[in-house]
């Protein structure tokens, strides 16, 4: 069993910066795709970034030049580290765990981002 813990996330002004975590633990591989989700009110759960182990990064449109991905693989921690924020970028935030061998897929409880003034 795979545990994913979120944290980082909260209030911030349009143009401020947050940064999440995520910490995983339990039987892990090392082929592991981290990434991170959002779900705003009333809409779908959307891709935001994804990271390998190997450190091979994807981008969202909606991210691409204000969000960095990166991870630690001796830590099991993945980070997202958000610049300009807009009120766009509102939404509940979840660190997903993906083994492309199994297909097995893992979740975090998620973490509110709310970007207003």
């Amino acid at each position: 069993q795979v545990q994913l813990v979120e944290s980082g996330g909260g209030l911030v002004q349009p143009g401020g910066s947050l940064r999440l975590s995520c910490a995983a633990s339990g039987s892990i591989s090392s082929l592991n795709v981290m990434g991170w989700y959002r779900q705003a009110p009333g809409k779908q759960r959307e891709s935001v970034a994804f990271i390998t182990r190997t450190g091979s990064t994807s981008y969202a449109d909606s991210g691409k030049g204000r969000f960095t991905i990166s991870r630690d693989n001796a830590e099991n921690t993945m980070h997202l580290q958000m610049n300009s924020l807009k009120p766009e970028d509102t939404a509940v935030y979840y660190c997903n765990l993906r083994e492309p061998l199994t297909g097995s897929a893992y979740w975090g409880q998620g973490i509110q981002v709310t970007v207003s003034s």
